[in-house]
Protein backbone atom coordinates (compact mmCIF):
# COMPACT_ATOMS: atom_id res chain seq x y z
CA UNK A 1 0.00 0.00 0.00
CA UNK A 2 1.22 3.52 -0.78
CA UNK A 3 2.80 5.03 2.34
CA UNK A 4 0.81 8.20 1.72
CA UNK A 5 -2.52 6.35 1.72
CA UNK A 6 -4.98 7.99 4.11
CA UNK A 7 -7.62 5.27 4.22
CA UNK A 8 -8.09 2.56 6.79
CA UNK A 9 -5.04 0.33 7.16
CA UNK A 10 -6.11 -1.76 10.14
CA UNK A 11 -8.54 -4.16 8.52
CA UNK A 12 -6.52 -4.51 5.30
CA UNK A 13 -3.36 -5.44 7.11
CA UNK A 14 -4.91 -7.96 9.44
CA UNK A 15 -5.19 -10.15 6.33
CA UNK A 16 -2.19 -8.83 4.37
CA UNK A 17 0.19 -8.50 7.33
CA UNK A 18 2.53 -11.36 6.37
CA UNK A 19 2.92 -10.11 2.79
CA UNK A 20 3.58 -6.55 3.93
CA UNK A 21 6.08 -7.79 6.53
CA UNK A 22 8.14 -9.24 3.67
CA UNK A 23 7.91 -6.01 1.71
CA UNK A 24 8.50 -3.47 4.50
CA UNK A 25 9.81 -5.35 7.53
CA UNK A 26 13.09 -5.35 9.40
CA UNK A 27 15.23 -6.51 6.48
CA UNK A 28 14.26 -3.48 4.40
CA UNK A 29 15.03 -1.25 7.34
CA UNK A 30 18.68 -2.26 7.42
CA UNK A 31 20.12 -2.61 3.98
CA UNK A 32 19.92 -2.05 0.25
CA UNK A 33 19.04 1.04 -1.70
CA UNK A 34 15.78 1.43 0.23
CA UNK A 35 17.41 1.34 3.68
CA UNK A 36 16.18 3.77 6.33
CA UNK A 37 18.84 6.46 6.34
CA UNK A 38 19.07 10.16 7.00
CA UNK A 39 18.46 12.55 4.12
CA UNK A 40 20.64 15.66 4.58
CA UNK A 41 19.64 17.52 1.44
CA UNK A 42 18.70 21.14 1.88
CA UNK A 43 15.38 22.34 0.59
CA UNK A 44 11.80 21.25 1.11
CA UNK A 45 11.29 18.26 3.38
CA UNK A 46 8.65 16.01 1.84
CA UNK A 47 6.82 13.20 3.59
CA UNK A 48 9.04 10.57 1.97
CA UNK A 49 12.12 12.34 3.34
CA UNK A 50 10.63 12.36 6.83
CA UNK A 51 9.99 8.63 6.51
CA UNK A 52 13.68 8.16 5.66
CA UNK A 53 15.40 10.19 8.37
CA UNK A 54 12.97 9.79 11.27
CA UNK A 55 13.48 5.99 11.65
CA UNK A 56 17.24 6.56 11.71
CA UNK A 57 16.81 9.20 14.42
CA UNK A 58 14.64 6.85 16.49
CA UNK A 59 17.19 4.05 16.15
CA UNK A 60 20.05 6.29 17.28
CA UNK A 61 17.89 7.73 20.05
CA UNK A 62 17.16 4.29 21.46
CA UNK A 63 20.84 3.36 21.41
CA UNK A 64 22.02 6.62 22.97
CA UNK A 65 19.48 6.36 25.78
CA UNK A 66 20.38 2.73 26.43
CA UNK A 67 23.77 1.78 24.93
CA UNK A 68 23.76 -1.60 26.71
CA UNK A 69 20.85 -2.77 24.54
CA UNK A 70 23.32 -3.46 21.71
CA UNK A 71 24.83 -6.28 23.77
CA UNK A 72 21.63 -7.56 25.41
CA UNK A 73 18.79 -9.63 23.98
CA UNK A 74 16.06 -7.58 22.35
CA UNK A 75 12.69 -7.64 24.10
CA UNK A 76 9.19 -7.37 22.71
CA UNK A 77 6.03 -5.76 24.05
CA UNK A 78 2.65 -7.55 24.33
CA UNK A 79 1.61 -5.69 21.14
CA UNK A 80 4.65 -6.72 19.08
CA UNK A 81 2.82 -9.37 17.06
CA UNK A 82 0.03 -6.92 16.26
CA UNK A 83 2.54 -4.29 15.15
CA UNK A 84 4.14 -6.78 12.78
CA UNK A 85 0.72 -7.90 11.54
CA UNK A 86 -0.14 -4.29 10.74
CA UNK A 87 2.99 -3.88 8.61
CA UNK A 88 5.03 -2.00 11.18
CA UNK A 89 8.66 -1.23 10.32
CA UNK A 90 10.38 -2.70 13.34
CA UNK A 91 13.54 -1.23 14.84
CA UNK A 92 15.37 -1.67 18.16
CA UNK A 93 14.46 1.06 20.64
CA UNK A 94 15.22 1.23 24.39
CA UNK A 95 15.90 -2.52 24.45
CA UNK A 96 12.71 -3.46 22.55
CA UNK A 97 11.80 -4.12 18.94
CA UNK A 98 9.07 -1.61 18.15
CA UNK A 99 7.40 -0.08 15.11
CA UNK A 100 8.92 3.18 13.93
CA UNK A 101 6.08 3.58 11.42
CA UNK A 102 3.17 1.82 9.74
CA UNK A 103 1.96 1.89 6.10
CA UNK A 104 0.51 5.38 6.58
CA UNK A 105 4.07 6.72 6.97
CA UNK A 106 5.46 9.09 9.59
CA UNK A 107 3.90 12.24 8.13
CA UNK A 108 0.53 10.55 7.57
CA UNK A 109 0.54 9.17 11.10
CA UNK A 110 1.49 12.56 12.54
CA UNK A 111 -1.27 14.36 10.64
CA UNK A 112 -3.84 11.67 11.44
CA UNK A 113 -3.14 12.01 15.17
CA UNK A 114 -3.53 15.79 14.98
CA UNK A 115 -6.83 15.42 13.08
CA UNK A 116 -8.44 12.27 14.54
CA UNK A 117 -6.93 9.67 16.88
CA UNK A 118 -3.73 7.63 16.93
CA UNK A 119 -2.95 4.52 18.98
CA UNK A 120 0.61 4.21 20.33
CA UNK A 121 2.24 1.20 21.97
CA UNK A 122 4.27 2.60 24.88
CA UNK A 123 4.64 -0.66 26.78
CA UNK A 124 8.41 -0.21 26.89
CA UNK A 125 7.85 2.45 29.57
CA UNK A 126 8.32 1.46 33.19
CA UNK A 127 5.18 1.17 35.33
CA UNK A 128 5.73 1.21 39.08
CA UNK A 129 3.48 1.13 42.13
CA UNK A 130 4.60 2.52 45.49
CA UNK A 131 2.77 1.14 48.51
CA UNK A 132 2.86 2.36 52.09
CA UNK A 133 1.25 4.99 54.29
CA UNK A 134 4.20 7.35 53.86
CA UNK A 135 4.92 6.67 50.18
CA UNK A 136 4.26 10.30 49.13
CA UNK A 137 6.59 11.68 51.80
CA UNK A 138 9.25 9.14 50.88
CA UNK A 139 9.04 9.90 47.15
CA UNK A 140 9.33 13.65 47.78
CA UNK A 141 12.85 13.02 49.10
CA UNK A 142 13.81 12.00 45.55
CA UNK A 143 12.10 14.69 43.46
CA UNK A 144 11.00 18.37 43.65
CA UNK A 145 7.30 17.82 42.90
CA UNK A 146 4.38 18.11 45.32
CA UNK A 147 3.32 14.51 45.85
CA UNK A 148 1.80 14.90 49.30
CA UNK A 149 -0.67 17.41 47.87
CA UNK A 150 -1.93 15.09 45.13
CA UNK A 151 -5.66 14.42 45.47
CA UNK A 152 -6.91 10.90 44.69
CA UNK A 153 -7.12 10.52 40.92
CA UNK A 154 -4.75 13.43 40.25
CA UNK A 155 -1.34 13.15 38.58
CA UNK A 156 1.77 15.30 38.27
CA UNK A 157 4.88 15.54 36.15
CA UNK A 158 8.21 15.66 38.01
CA UNK A 159 11.86 14.67 37.82
CA UNK A 160 14.15 12.40 39.80
CA UNK A 161 17.15 14.63 40.57
CA UNK A 162 20.77 14.01 41.57
CA UNK A 163 22.92 15.94 44.04
CA UNK A 164 23.84 18.49 41.33
CA UNK A 165 20.21 19.11 40.46
CA UNK A 166 20.56 17.10 37.24
CA UNK A 167 17.64 15.06 35.93
CA UNK A 168 18.10 11.32 36.40
CA UNK A 169 14.74 10.81 34.70
CA UNK A 170 11.40 12.56 34.29
CA UNK A 171 8.23 10.77 35.25
CA UNK A 172 4.50 10.93 35.89
CA UNK A 173 3.14 10.30 39.40
CA UNK A 174 -0.54 9.51 40.08
CA UNK A 175 -2.35 9.13 43.39
CA UNK A 176 -4.66 6.18 42.76
CA UNK A 177 -6.16 6.41 46.25
CA UNK A 178 -4.41 3.46 47.91
CA UNK A 179 -0.98 3.68 46.24
CA UNK A 180 1.14 5.86 43.97
CA UNK A 181 1.41 4.91 40.30
CA UNK A 182 4.57 6.01 38.47
CA UNK A 183 5.45 5.90 34.78
CA UNK A 184 9.16 6.29 33.96
CA UNK A 185 11.07 6.26 30.69
CA UNK A 186 11.72 2.85 29.16
CA UNK A 187 15.43 3.36 28.53
CA UNK A 188 15.96 4.44 32.14
CA UNK A 189 13.63 2.15 34.04
CA UNK A 190 16.25 -0.33 35.28
CA UNK A 191 18.38 2.47 36.70
CA UNK A 192 15.32 4.26 38.09
CA UNK A 193 14.16 1.13 39.88
CA UNK A 194 17.61 0.59 41.43
CA UNK A 195 17.84 4.27 42.41
CA UNK A 196 14.43 4.33 44.06
CA UNK A 197 14.82 0.96 45.75
CA UNK A 198 18.10 2.07 47.31
CA UNK A 199 16.72 5.42 48.51
CA UNK A 200 13.21 4.57 49.68
CA UNK A 201 12.66 3.43 53.27
CA UNK A 202 11.71 -0.17 54.02
CA UNK A 203 8.17 0.96 54.84
CA UNK A 204 7.63 1.99 51.19
CA UNK A 205 7.22 -1.04 48.95
CA UNK A 206 8.19 -0.69 45.27
CA UNK A 207 6.33 -2.93 42.80
CA UNK A 208 7.49 -3.08 39.17
CA UNK A 209 4.41 -3.80 37.06
CA UNK A 210 5.91 -6.18 34.51
CA UNK A 211 2.54 -7.85 33.91
CA UNK A 212 0.98 -4.70 32.46
CA UNK A 213 1.15 -3.13 29.00
CA UNK A 214 0.71 0.58 28.29
CA UNK A 215 -0.90 2.22 25.28
CA UNK A 216 -1.84 5.79 24.43
CA UNK A 217 -4.81 6.97 22.41
CA UNK A 218 -4.10 10.54 21.31
CA UNK A 219 -5.88 13.14 19.22
CA UNK A 220 -9.05 15.23 19.19
CA UNK A 221 -11.26 12.20 18.48
CA UNK A 222 -9.76 10.13 21.31
CA UNK A 223 -12.42 11.21 23.78
CA UNK A 224 -15.34 10.18 21.57
CA UNK A 225 -13.72 6.81 20.89
CA UNK A 226 -13.08 6.19 24.58
CA UNK A 227 -16.56 7.35 25.60
CA UNK A 228 -18.11 4.70 23.34
CA UNK A 229 -16.11 2.01 25.12
CA UNK A 230 -16.09 3.48 28.63
CA UNK A 231 -19.08 5.75 29.33
CA UNK A 232 -18.08 8.40 31.86
CA UNK A 233 -14.39 8.55 30.92
CA UNK A 234 -15.08 11.82 29.09
CA UNK A 235 -15.53 13.47 32.51
CA UNK A 236 -11.82 13.14 33.20
CA UNK A 237 -9.84 16.33 32.67
CA UNK A 238 -6.18 16.71 31.77
CA UNK A 239 -3.86 15.08 34.32
CA UNK A 240 -6.53 13.05 36.11
CA UNK A 241 -7.08 9.28 36.14
CA UNK A 242 -9.51 6.51 37.03
CA UNK A 243 -9.89 2.74 37.09
CA UNK A 244 -12.10 1.44 34.28
CA UNK A 245 -13.18 -1.76 32.57
CA UNK A 246 -12.54 -1.61 28.82
CA UNK A 247 -13.41 -4.46 26.47
CA UNK A 248 -13.59 -6.73 29.50
CA UNK A 249 -10.17 -5.76 30.84
CA UNK A 250 -9.51 -4.05 34.19
CA UNK A 251 -7.51 -0.95 33.23
CA UNK A 252 -6.17 2.25 34.72
CA UNK A 253 -6.83 5.24 32.48
CA UNK A 254 -5.34 8.73 32.64
CA UNK A 255 -6.19 11.75 30.50
CA UNK A 256 -2.64 12.55 29.50
CA UNK A 257 -0.08 11.87 26.80
CA UNK A 258 3.07 12.94 24.99
CA UNK A 259 1.76 14.54 21.81
CA UNK A 260 0.30 17.89 22.86
CA UNK A 261 -3.16 16.59 21.95
CA UNK A 262 -6.06 15.57 24.12
CA UNK A 263 -5.89 11.87 24.82
CA UNK A 264 -5.56 8.97 27.21
CA UNK A 265 -2.94 6.54 28.45
CA UNK A 266 -4.23 3.07 29.33
CA UNK A 267 -2.48 0.59 31.60
CA UNK A 268 -3.85 -2.89 30.85
CA UNK A 269 -2.85 -6.45 31.80
CA UNK A 270 -0.54 -8.01 29.22
CA UNK A 271 -3.01 -10.77 28.42
CA UNK A 272 -5.73 -8.27 27.52
CA UNK A 273 -3.57 -5.78 25.60
CA UNK A 274 -3.97 -7.28 22.13
CA UNK A 275 -7.76 -7.48 22.35
CA UNK A 276 -8.01 -3.93 23.68
CA UNK A 277 -5.73 -2.56 20.95
CA UNK A 278 -7.81 -4.30 18.28
CA UNK A 279 -11.01 -2.91 19.79
CA UNK A 280 -9.60 0.61 19.65
CA UNK A 281 -8.21 0.18 16.12
CA UNK A 282 -11.58 -1.08 14.94
CA UNK A 283 -13.02 2.38 15.62
CA UNK A 284 -13.16 4.38 12.39
CA UNK A 285 -11.18 7.36 13.78
CA UNK A 286 -8.18 5.33 14.98
CA UNK A 287 -4.93 4.39 13.22
CA UNK A 288 -1.79 2.68 14.56
CA UNK A 289 1.05 5.15 15.09
CA UNK A 290 4.78 4.44 15.41
CA UNK A 291 7.76 5.95 17.19
CA UNK A 292 8.58 8.33 14.33
CA UNK A 293 5.34 10.30 14.57
CA UNK A 294 5.50 10.13 18.36
CA UNK A 295 8.78 12.03 18.18
CA UNK A 296 7.61 14.67 15.70
CA UNK A 297 4.40 15.21 17.69
CA UNK A 298 6.20 15.70 21.01
CA UNK A 299 8.73 18.04 19.36
CA UNK A 300 5.96 20.27 18.01
CA UNK A 301 4.48 20.22 21.53
CA UNK A 302 7.80 21.41 22.98
CA UNK A 303 8.05 18.36 25.25
CA UNK A 304 11.44 17.19 26.53
CA UNK A 305 12.97 13.83 25.67
CA UNK A 306 15.28 12.46 28.35
CA UNK A 307 18.76 11.72 27.08
CA UNK A 308 18.46 14.57 24.59
CA UNK A 309 16.72 17.70 25.87
CA UNK A 310 17.23 16.80 29.52
CA UNK A 311 19.75 14.55 31.24
CA UNK A 312 21.81 14.18 34.41
CA UNK A 313 23.72 17.40 33.61
CA UNK A 314 20.65 19.63 33.08
CA UNK A 315 18.51 20.98 35.90
CA UNK A 316 14.75 21.54 35.74
CA UNK A 317 15.39 25.30 35.81
CA UNK A 318 17.78 25.21 32.85
CA UNK A 319 15.22 23.05 31.04
CA UNK A 320 12.46 25.65 31.61
CA UNK A 321 10.53 23.21 33.80
CA UNK A 322 10.18 25.68 36.70
CA UNK A 323 6.40 25.23 36.54
CA UNK A 324 6.77 21.65 37.78
CA UNK A 325 8.26 22.77 41.13
CA UNK A 326 5.60 24.24 43.47
CA UNK A 327 6.22 26.97 46.01
CA UNK A 328 6.44 24.65 49.03
CA UNK A 329 9.22 22.59 47.48
CA UNK A 330 11.06 25.69 46.25
CA UNK A 331 11.13 27.06 49.80
CA UNK A 332 11.57 23.89 51.84
CA UNK A 333 13.84 21.91 49.52
CA UNK A 334 14.43 18.45 50.91
CA UNK A 335 15.25 16.75 47.58
CA UNK A 336 18.58 15.96 45.85
CA UNK A 337 20.20 19.05 44.32
CA UNK A 338 17.82 21.42 46.13
CA UNK A 339 20.56 23.98 46.86
CA UNK A 340 21.54 24.17 43.18
CA UNK A 341 17.94 24.44 42.00
CA UNK A 342 17.04 27.03 44.63
CA UNK A 343 20.05 29.14 43.62
CA UNK A 344 19.02 28.98 39.95
CA UNK A 345 15.46 29.95 40.85
CA UNK A 346 16.82 32.93 42.77
CA UNK A 347 19.63 34.06 40.46
CA UNK A 348 18.69 32.53 37.13
CA UNK A 349 20.55 29.74 35.29
CA UNK A 350 23.52 30.34 33.00
CA UNK A 351 21.73 28.58 30.13
CA UNK A 352 18.16 27.90 29.13
CA UNK A 353 16.24 25.51 26.91
CA UNK A 354 14.58 27.37 24.05
CA UNK A 355 12.43 26.73 21.01
CA UNK A 356 14.08 27.47 17.67
CA UNK A 357 12.53 28.26 14.28
CA UNK A 358 15.07 28.05 11.43
CA UNK A 359 14.45 30.25 8.42
CA UNK A 360 14.06 28.42 5.12
CA UNK A 361 13.47 24.68 4.88
CA UNK A 362 16.69 23.11 6.18
CA UNK A 363 16.16 21.27 9.49
CA UNK A 364 18.80 21.50 12.24
CA UNK A 365 19.60 18.12 13.76
CA UNK A 366 20.65 17.29 17.31
CA UNK A 367 24.17 18.56 17.98
CA UNK A 368 23.94 21.51 15.58
CA UNK A 369 26.04 24.38 16.96
CA UNK A 370 24.16 27.61 17.72
CA UNK A 371 25.84 30.98 17.15
CA UNK A 372 24.92 34.48 18.23
CA UNK A 373 24.53 37.14 15.53
CA UNK A 374 28.18 38.14 16.04
CA UNK A 375 29.36 34.57 15.40
CA UNK A 376 30.08 33.44 18.96
CA UNK A 377 29.17 29.86 19.88
CA UNK A 378 26.37 30.07 22.47
CA UNK A 379 24.81 26.63 22.57
CA UNK A 380 23.62 23.55 20.69
CA UNK A 381 20.47 21.91 19.36
CA UNK A 382 19.18 18.96 21.41
CA UNK A 383 16.19 17.94 19.22
CA UNK A 384 15.36 19.05 15.72
CA UNK A 385 13.55 18.08 12.56
CA UNK A 386 10.53 18.91 10.43
CA UNK A 387 7.14 19.72 11.94
CA UNK A 388 4.36 18.42 9.68
CA UNK A 389 1.69 20.48 11.46
CA UNK A 390 3.91 23.53 11.61
CA UNK A 391 4.84 23.13 7.96
CA UNK A 392 8.54 23.74 8.43
CA UNK A 393 11.67 22.94 10.42
CA UNK A 394 11.82 23.38 14.19
CA UNK A 395 14.21 22.59 17.00
CA UNK A 396 14.92 22.82 20.70
CA UNK A 397 18.26 23.50 22.33
CA UNK A 398 20.19 25.32 25.01
CA UNK A 399 21.76 28.77 24.74
CA UNK A 400 23.38 31.18 27.16
CA UNK A 401 20.57 32.90 29.05
CA UNK A 402 21.28 36.36 27.63
CA UNK A 403 20.38 35.00 24.17
CA UNK A 404 17.16 33.19 25.22
CA UNK A 405 14.60 35.97 24.71
CA UNK A 406 11.76 35.23 22.27
CA UNK A 407 12.53 36.37 18.69
CA UNK A 408 16.24 36.76 19.47
CA UNK A 409 18.15 36.07 16.21
CA UNK A 410 20.43 33.03 16.07
CA UNK A 411 22.69 31.24 13.62
CA UNK A 412 22.61 27.46 13.09
CA UNK A 413 25.73 25.83 11.69
CA UNK A 414 24.40 23.26 9.20
CA UNK A 415 26.90 21.51 6.90
CA UNK A 416 29.46 24.24 7.43
CA UNK A 417 27.06 27.10 6.69
CA UNK A 418 25.50 29.41 9.27
CA UNK A 419 21.77 29.60 8.59
CA UNK A 420 19.47 32.19 10.20
CA UNK A 421 16.98 31.25 12.90
CA UNK A 422 15.21 32.81 15.85
CA UNK A 423 14.13 31.92 19.36
CA UNK A 424 10.47 30.82 19.40
CA UNK A 425 7.85 30.29 22.08
CA UNK A 426 6.81 26.72 22.81
CA UNK A 427 4.68 24.80 22.12
CA UNK A 428 5.19 25.31 18.40
CA UNK A 429 1.56 24.33 17.75
CA UNK A 430 -1.35 24.99 20.14
CA UNK A 431 -1.95 22.29 22.74
CA UNK A 432 -5.26 20.42 22.71
CA UNK A 433 -5.44 19.37 26.36
CA UNK A 434 -8.93 19.20 27.87
CA UNK A 435 -8.99 21.15 31.13
CA UNK A 436 -12.75 21.22 31.61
Amino acid sequence: MDRGHTGRVFKAHLTEGAKFRQMCGCKAAWGGTNSLRSDDRLGAVESTEIDRWMPRRILLEGRMNNPSEIATPIQTTPLHALQVELGGKMVPFAGYEMAVSFPLGVMGEHNHTRAKAGLFDVSHMGQVRLHGADAATALERLLPGDIQGLAPGAMRYSQLTNDRGGIIDDLMVTNTGDHLFLVVNGANKAGDLDHMQAALPSTTILEHCTDDALMALQGPAAVSVMARLVPGVEKLVFMTAMAATIAGAECYVSRSGYTGEDGFEISVPNGSADALARALLAEVEVEAIGLGARDSLRLEAGLCLHGHDIDTTTTPIEAALNWSIPKRRRVDGGFPGAAVIQAQLRDGPARKRIGILPEGRAPAREGTVIHSVDGAEIGAVTSGGFGPSLGGPLAMGYVATEHAATDNPLGLVVRGKTLPARVAKMPFVPAGYFRG
